[in-house]
C-alpha cells in the first residue's frame, strides 16, 4: 500500500465508520431496539474491516521507486557537518 492508498484508507475508514453509526442510531431509535442498532454498527464495523485493510489493488495506484543498489553507491549518503557555532547565546533581562 503506498502513501496515497495509506491516506485513501484511513478516509474511506472514518466516512465509513461515521456513516454506519448515524444509519444505526436512526434505525435503533425508529425501532426503538438498542440491540438492533448495535448489530447494524458491528455489521458496519465488519463491512469497513473488509474494505480497508486488505491491500486492495486501487491502494496501490502511486507504487514507491525504490532506488537500485547500484545506484546506491554511486550516491552515497551525506554526512552532516558538524557545526561549530553550536553554542546558545545568554538569555538579557
Amino acid at each position: 500500500m503506498d502513501w496515497q492508498g495509506q491516506k485513501l484508507a484511513e478516509q474511506l475508514m472514518q466516512i465509513m465508520l461515521l456513516a454506519l453509526a448515524v444509519i444505526a442510531f436512526a434505525t435503533g431509535y425508529l425501532m426503538a431496539s438498542f440491540q438492533m442498532m448495535i448489530l447494524i454498527y458491528a455489521g458496519g464495523v465488519v463491512l469497513t474491516t473488509l474494505v480497508t485493510v486488505p491491500n486492495w489493488p486501487f491502494f496501490n495506484r502511486h507504487p514507491l521507486k525504490w532506488l537500485d543498489p547500484s545506484e546506491l553507491e554511486q550516491h552515497p549518503k551525506p554526512h552532516p557537518s558538524p557545526n561549530v557555532n553550536s553554542k546558545k547565546k545568554p538569555v538579557q533581562k
